[in-house]
């Protein structure tokens, strides 16, 4: 039986410049075609946008608020929202409320950096917290 605990999970910085705990993957488990993780934004902060040619993905707020953009799309979040992106769809979500924003990240098949398409340069704004 594979449980992982969040507290356990090392973090490690994604190709879009999130820092991210993943809980279950090939990498770590006997799941082989999809991925969980928990990724954490830091007040007035944002991922760059990006999109994934293979991966679909689901988002699902678990705490905080932001405002989500696919493929021009924009949308304010909050608690209790999934968020379905398909692969090949640009994407980005800020931080938009008074504490982090914590998200669960499921991807299928398993997030891959190679899989990642990085579609705008990295600025100051783009500044996701250490979980």
């Amino acid at each position: 039986m594979d449980v992982r605990n969040l507290n356990d999970a090392p973090a490690f910085i994604t190709k879009d410049g999130s820092e991210i705990r993943e809980l279950l993957s090939y990498r770590n488990s006997t799941i082989r075609q999809q991925s969980l993780a928990e990724a954490r934004i830091a007040l007035h902060g944002s991922t760059q946008e990006h999109f994934h040619p293979n991966a679909e993905e689901i988002y699902y707020i678990v705490a905080g608020m932001g405002r989500m953009r696919i493929e021009g799309e924009i949308q304010d979040v909050k608690i209790g929202d999934a968020i379905a992106i398909p692969p090949g769809q640009k994407h980005k979500i800020w931080n938009t409320g008074s504490e982090t924003l914590r998200l669960l990240c499921c991807c299928a098949p398993a997030y891959e950096n190679s899989d990642t398409v990085i579609t705008e340069k990295n600025d100051e704004t783009n500044t996701c917290s250490k979980i």
